[in-house]
């Protein structure tokens, strides 16, 4: 038989099903004993075949078995006595009447076959002497008692198998029905009986063998049946060559079963949704399982049809399942948002259905298909229950960090690892916080989603919710472009933040959900499935590849809030409130036509490009203990962008280079002493990158190539390069307000030396 994909081999059934010594440990009493109790049960043969292949050990220990069963045996007919004793003396009294009944029956109907027999004889008699009148008569009537014995026994067989299959003994009666077409088979041969009378007893047993087989199919249908004698009634359908019928009432019957199951399971009253899924599922699975090895092992090695029969009718169960589950809980759920509660249900349905597929039954593809939308929509319902509760947070937070909130009623979050995190606990702001405690709810609520393939769904709404809430902190950004396109945009409105303080209480909003929370997180919904507490505290290198990109994916995201938030405080610098550029051609072009020598300092803007810096090295000190790379690469990124924009701007290179007014020796000093200024204070603040150091030779370069363009050397003009670190210095300690001229050349503290 061909291998269905819902089927295991016929080695590993069989192994499956274990042999029949392990059958008859799990047989009752009474069904141990149904062997002995047949007509034809032979001593002989049963010790025989017992120990043909047993040690002497192995006999011994049979007959103790041999002997205890027939105490056993003993103990139980005493037992069945008297427990029943009037039941025993009214049913004897009731056969010794149908005893009676049934010997009276037997006598009408041999005189009426006497009476038969007669009047054939006669007739076939007179036939045969007027026919053949010179025959030997004692020839024919010798050939009339033949026929008579013939017949006589024909009478005898029908009436006893009439009476065999009237009591319902089904093995005398299937032993009787093939005795009987053996016979029939040799009269024909032998051409004992007429042609006619051979054909009535075919025709007879055919229809004796439809009533047996009836009697067995009703005996399959009634719901009274033991599942033993359930099995035992469909081999003898089979056996009687009505194997499809046997293998379909067979599944009805278990069917049935599964439906009355359910029926009381309706009637009970249940404290919670668990329990009930749990007991409905055991009963489904558990039926599927049970009908799929009686199939196998009544039916194994057959047509192929069975096992397509058996797979659909276990299809038709799941799907059914299915249905049910969705009705009672699954669409009320889901609409509601209630993850947990149809998570729970679904992995206790998924559970059972790969025990199950250990037999070869594969059902989980049923299931999903049914399961997974409303899981689904309940996941979605949860992320934008979170969006709408973040934004509304995010319209009245003030963006300054704190610790979690203590008491539960203000959103402290119900995980046992967060709220344990004592002095690492993360300072964010109140719609952080509360952002946090929701996503961490919710990746408790959604537990296996691996099982249901739902854990990609799981990380891509992660990312939904976060890029969300980025998308409020960006808002909150003065002068944010999305904050400036509000109105019709969809976006919400959130409360701003004004002050440098606030704006990087946003970052570290942002970096700490992204480096630390939101992995956490996910590593609830991975380690639901695989993994324990040990490898969920490894590196990033032993988490799941998801979870690495996962991270990634938050990082950019992180990203885009510090590129938003340097971009801002790069065009408050670089340009006015009226959106005219502070830092043009103007200042440098403008040095040489002055009567008096300039005073050899930093240009003003880019005073205030160390000032706003400072602020923000020291700020990001304060914010990102731990952190420091991140605060690092903040300030690179900020200095980056000025300085980047100064390198591109092209209004600015066209007026130096090929203006009407060309750049001076002064316009030159000054210029390479801003970009030293630069360089010095990145460096001492440690967030010189090399992007940074490499655009700030470039604008050297390029200005010293329009100088020589004049006809001017720069090497004559510009002083050493020991006079712009020396200025540097001085004007770095004179900002700060620790100037000490006479110790000028001492090493300076970085604004960011505790980074």
């Amino acid at each position: 038989m061909d291998q269905s994909p819902f089927t295991t081999p016929r080695g590993s059934l069989s192994s499956s099903i274990g042999d029949s010594s392990e059958l008859e440990a799990n047989l009752t009493l009474s069904e141990r004993l149904k062997i002995f109790k047949s007509s034809s049960f032979d001593p002989n043969a049963y010790v025989a075949t017992k120990s043909r292949s047993m040690n002497e050990k192995e006999i011994r220990h049979l007959c103790a078995n041999l002997v205890e069963l027939k105490k056993a045996s003993a103990e139980e007919m005493r037992k069945s006595v008297l427990a029943n004793y009037s039941a025993f003396i009214r049913t004897s009294k009731e056969i010794s009447d149908l005893e009676g009944e049934l010997l009276s029956m037997r006598n009408l109907l041999s005189t009426q076959a006497a009476l038969v027999e007669g009047v054939a004889q006669g007739c076939q008699l007179s036939a045969l002497i007027s026919g053949n009148e010179d025959s030997d008569m004692d020839d024919v009537l010798n050939e009339k008692t033949d026929i008579s014995k013939t017949e006589k026994w024909l009478i005898e067989y029908m009436e006893t198998l009439e009476v065999i299959l009237a009591e319902k003994r089904v093995d005398e009666a299937m032993v009787a029905l093939d005795e009987g077409e053996k016979t029939a088979k040799e009269i024909s041969e032998g051409k004992t009986l007429s042609p006619g009378l051979c054909e009535s007893l075919q025709t007879a047993i055919t229809e004796l063998r439809k009533r047996l087989a009836d009697q067995l199919a009703e005996t399959i249908c009634q719901p009274s049946t033991h599942s033993a004698e359930i099995r035992s009634t469909a081999l003898a359908l089979k056996t009687l060559g009505d194997g499809p019928r046997a293998h379909t009432l067979l599944l009805k019957s278990h069917r049935e079963k599964l439906l009355r199951s359910i029926q009381g399971l309706e009637s009970t009253t249940y404290s919670g949704v668990g329990p009930y899924t749990t007991t409905l599922s055991q009963f489904v699975f558990s039926t599927i399982s049970q009908a799929a090895s009686d199939s196998l092992t009544l039916f194994a090695g057959e047509e192929p049809s069975y096992t397509s029969e058996l797979v659909t009718w276990a299809v038709k169960q799941a799907e059914q399942f299915a249905v049910l589950l969705k009705k009672r809980i699954l669409a009320s759920t889901a609409a509601a948002g209630g993850l947990r509660v149809a998570s729970e249900c679904v992995h206790v349905c998924m559970s059972h259905c790969y025990l199950l597929e250990a037999t070869g039954m594969a059902l989980s593809p049923v299931l999903l298909k049914y399961f997974r939308p409303f899981v689904e929509q309940a996941l979605n319902t949860n992320l934008k229950r979170i969006e709408q509760s973040s934004a509304a947070l995010a319209a009245a937070d003030d963006w300054l960090l704190a610790y979690a909130p203590t008491n539960r009623n203000s959103g402290e979050p119900r995980s046992s690892s967060y709220s344990n995190l004592s002095s690492s606990q993360p300072k964010l702001s109140s719609s952080a916080h509360k952002f946090n405690s929701m996503v961490q709810e919710l990746f408790e609520d959604v537990g296996p989603l691996e099982i249901l393939q739902l854990d990609a769904l799981a990380f891509e709404g992660l990312l939904q919710v976060f890029n969300f809430y980025v998308n409020l902190l960006i808002n909150a950004l003065p002068g944010s472009v999305v904050t400036e396109n509000l109105e019709g945009s969809g976006h919400k409105i959130v409360k701003i933040a004004e002050t440098e303080a606030q704006q990087i209480a946003l970052l570290a909003n942002a970096i700490l959900l992204a480096d630390e929370l939101l992995p956490r997180a996910v590593v609830k919904l991975a380690h639901s499935t695989r993994g324990d507490e040990s490898q969920r505290r490894g590196s990033d290198k032993q988490r799941p590849p998801e979870q690495r990109e996962l991270k990634k994916i938050l990082q950019r995201e992180v990203d885009r809030l510090r590129d938003s938030f340097c971009r801002q405080h790069a065009l408050e610098l670089i340009f006015t409130e009226e959106g005219e550029a502070r830092l043009n051609a103007l200042i440098y072009l403008s040095m040489d036509g002055k009567v008096e020598p300039p005073e050899w300092f930093p240009s003003p803007i880019f005073q205030e490009i160390f000032a706003k810096l400072t602020l923000v090295a020291s700020i990001a000190t304060d914010v990102f203990v731990g952190r420091e790379r991140f605060a690092t690469v903040l300030l690179m990124r900020l200095a980056e962008t000025v300085i980047l924009w100064l390198s591109d701007d092209q209004a600015f290179w066209e007026e130096v280079e090929t203006g009407p007014t060309p750049l001076g020796p002064h316009g030159l000093q000054q210029l390479y002493l801003d970009m030293q200024f630069v360089m010095i204070f990145s460096s001492q603040g440690r967030y010189l990158s090399r992007h940074l150091h490499q655009a700030i030779k470039n604008i050297i370069g390029r200005a010293i190539d329009a100088v020589a363009a004049t006809g001017l050397d720069p090497n004559s003009i510009l002083p050493e390069d020991e006079w712009f670190v020396e200025v540097s210095e001085i004007a770095i300690k004179m900002l700060t307000g620790r100037a000490a001229f006479d110790s000028a050349n001492a090493d300076v503290t970085s604004p960011t030396a505790s980074v």
